[in-house]
């Protein structure tokens, strides 16, 4: 660590926090890690309910050990930002698949070059299992759609291993429960246009005789769910300007028939399918009405976001 580095990060707090459920055998080696790559950041370890030796591994380490009765990363994230007060957050998972010599360039990418998130992008290391079959495909297209929804995005959508600044920590509304926590973190900070980048760093495979929390299927689903529902809080008149097209075409291609056969015989023989088509056709100027209105209403939440965040100070005094 350079003079340079030091005196910049000196005069500021940092903390690495770690989320850990049943890390026995990785979250003492992940403590000393990261106590060795920034020796002067406090170590946090937020125990979610494990049912092994995770505390004391984490305790003998020399980590601070805090708890969080309600399952769920994203519940643990929200006790995080509220309990822990630094300058810099750094977090990572405690099974020892992110690699601790890299926290120093996410505290510089937070602290000297003052991005409120930073993403470490991670690199499977040649040779080792890092991720399980579904997986790989699954944050591939998760993150497609979060560019597609939003216009931009990061290559790694659905890493844990970030930093952030004091003022996205103390300024973000945690709203998940579970492993969907990531893309909220990453859809609010698209959302706001806040200062972000990403750091590549090594990913490794799990430490012998743990085991990966995340639900394939489940947990795809729920964070599909989950960038959806942001999709329409974030951009409704996008979203309800996408069901109103729907709905309007489908009201034209049931009506065709109907209308092809009024023009012929100057009779609607098929009232039935004229009245569905009529109400689907409602239906559509009553979305794009609700996307208009909740646009406004959405501008005005952003409004309040972005002077909750600056109102923030990016160090504390």
């Amino acid at each position: 660590m350079t003079s340079a580095v030091s005196s910049v990060t000196q005069a500021a707090k940092i903390a690495v926090v770690l989320p850990c459920y049943n890390e026995e055998g990785a979250i003492g080696k992940v403590v000393t890690d990261f106590k060795a790559a920034l020796p002067y950041a406090e170590i946090y370890v937020f125990d979610n309910n494990s049912k092994d030796n995770t505390v004391t591994e984490a305790k003998e380490a020399g980590a601070t050990v805090l708890f969080e009765r309600q399952q769920g990363k994203g519940n643990v994230v929200r006790r995080i930002f509220s309990e822990i007060d630094a300058d810099c957050y750094i977090m990572a998972d405690g099974d020892d698949t992110y690699d601790a010599a890299s926290a120093q360039k996410l505290v510089d990418a937070i602290v000297k070059d003052r991005c409120d998130m930073v993403v470490g992008t991670r690199q499977p290391v040649e040779g080792e299992m890092t991720y399980r079959q579904g997986h790989a495909f699954g944050n591939i297209l998760l993150t497609t759609l979060a560019r597609f929804f939003f216009g931009r995005g990061f290559t790694d959508m659905l890493s844990g291993y970030r930093g952030f600044s004091r003022r996205f920590a103390k300024s973000f509304p945690v709203m998940s429960g579970g492993f969907e926590i990531e893309t909220e973190m990453t859809i609010h900070c698209l959302s706001l246009g806040l200062p972000s980048t990403e750091i590549a760093t090594p990913y490794y495979e799990r430490a012998e005789g743990t085991e990966s929390k995340l639900n394939t299927y489940q947990d795809g689903f729920r964070i599909l769910m989950t960038m959806v529902r942001l999709f329409k809080d974030y951009r409704p008149m996008a979203f309800f300007t996408i069901g109103a097209l729907i709905l309007a075409l489908l009201s034209i291609g049931i009506s065709t028939p109907v209308i092809f056969n009024y023009l012929e015989t100057g009779l609607v023989e098929r009232l039935p399918t004229a009245v569905l088509s009529m109400g689907i056709m409602v239906s559509a100027i009553l979305a794009l009405a609700c996307g208009f209105i909740l646009d406004s209403v959405a501008q005005q939440r952003l409004e309040t976001k972005r002077l909750s965040y600056l109102s923030i100070p990016f160090l504390k005094d």
